[in-house]
């Protein structure tokens, strides 16, 4: 643990997943001489939605153009892939499978290669039964979109990278500082943190499920709250890994942002599928029992949450089945691997998406950023931001040198 909680800094980013550690490296990137913190509630980095996530590099297929989510995993993509040479971290573009099951799917599919095209992504082929089996031996379909950009990495270990980068520009991370609340002191914003006050020029939260409760503690406006839900995954043996070769994912329901159960191969070799959606009784809920009476009192409590479940309903209760039942999630994987067996797969890990619910029961979709005086906060971070973790992190960085005034 590094850093004196006493120290003024110019800068103090609240969160250390990978958009806050970025956010931090663009930075400190364009000014060496810059006091700056990274505040991380755990005793590691990256261990929420950072370091729990499916791994994949996604290309930029299904954002609508123009989008902050379109524009910044595409710069956000390269980005990352540059950094990951330069650090020896290994990446795969593996490719990516989007398959059709139902002729009710093809318009979507047809939008979806449109769309795709539209954000710039090069090669996208469209293919039948044939072309499917070509790429993936043992998938079927009536017909599959084939997105050969989309690729795998350890976002884990970019997220360390990052670190190490802060620290030896003399950034400083302190972990173990949770954020209570921020006071505005006249020329200084005062973190009132678990390891005591720390006195901040200016603030930027990138804190993940708890990014509307960091914004409540500067009083920002905005009637949205974090609405956590939880995926689980399930893994193939090790003898069944030769079911799949990279990425098999659903044509998704343009209603939801999830993007329904597929196939991810991962860097590590093991084969990962889901996840599913069920909502988390707990903001870091990662088992099925766990619960937070303080976080699903302010979930249940907040009015767009229940707009949200009086439309959707149905597809919670297909969800909350497929959670519990291992037969029913094999089923749904069965769809595009008819081999699949459940002796095949095994229950794996999980996490927890911070999903922000407007008001009006809206699940928004796009990137969001907000700022009150001297503070930036990320509000609405879900995937692709890991891919555009960099992307995201040099808009912040330009932003706060023009709101800040840091030269």
């Amino acid at each position: 643990m590094s850093g004196c909680v006493n120290d003024r800094f110019d800068v103090a980013i609240v969160g250390g997943g990978i958009v806050g550690l970025a956010t931090a490296y663009r930075l400190i990137e364009q000014r060496r001489d810059l006091r700056l913190a990274v505040l991380e509630k755990e005793p590691a980095l990256a261990e929420h939605q950072s370091g729990r996530n499916s791994g994949v590099i996604h290309a930029g297929l299904y954002y609508a153009p123009g989008s902050l989510k379109a524009r910044l995993c595409r710069e956000g993509k390269d980005a990352l892939e540059r950094f990951a040479e330069e650090h020896d971290i290994p990446f795969e573009r593996c490719g990516k499978l989007v398959i059709a099951t139902d002729p009710s799917e093809l318009p979507r599919l047809e939008d979806l290669k449109q769309r795709g095209t539209a954000n710039g992504l090069q090669d996208l082929e469209e293919g039948g039964p044939k072309r499917i089996r070509e790429l993936e031996p043992h998938a079927r379909g009536i017909r599959g979109l084939h997105v050969p950009e989309t690729g795998i990495i350890d976002f884990r270990r970019v997220a360390l990278a990052l670190a190490d980068e802060v620290r030896a520009r003399g950034g400083q991370i302190l972990l173990g500082t949770r954020v209570t609340d921020i006071l505005d002191r006249g020329a200084w914003r005062v973190l009132e943190t678990t390891r005591g006050p720390i006195h901040a020029a200016n603030v930027i939260t990138c804190a993940g499920l708890h990014s509307d409760r960091l914004a409540a503690m500067t009083h920002t406006p905005g009637e949205q709250r974090i609405v956590p839900f939880r995926g689980e995954y399930c893994v193939l043996t090790p003898a069944a890994r030769d079911l799949v070769r990279g990425l098999i994912y659903p044509v998704p329901d343009p209603s939801l942002p999830f993007l329904g159960v597929h196939f991810t191969r991962r860097i590590d070799g093991e084969v990962w599928l889901g996840p599913n959606a069920v909502l988390a009784f707990a903001r870091e809920g990662y088992r099925r029992r766990d619960l937070s009476p303080h976080d699903l009192a302010d979930v249940v409590g907040f009015p767009g949450f229940r707009k949200l479940a009086r439309r959707h309903w149905r597809t919670g209760l297909r969800e909350q089945w497929r959670d519990l039942s291992k037969r029913t999630f094999v089923e749904a994987c069965r769809r595009f691997v008819p081999e699949l067996r459940s002796a095949d797969v095994e229950w794996g890990p999980s996490g927890v998406r911070a999903q922000t619910v407007t008001a009006d029961g809206t699940l928004a979709d796009d990137f969001s950023l907000q700022e009150s005086p001297r503070v930036l906060h990320v509000r609405n971070a879900p995937s692709p931001a890991a891919t555009a973790s960099l992307a995201i992190g040099r808009v912040l960085a330009e932003r706060a040198s023009e709101l800040f005034e840091l030269g």
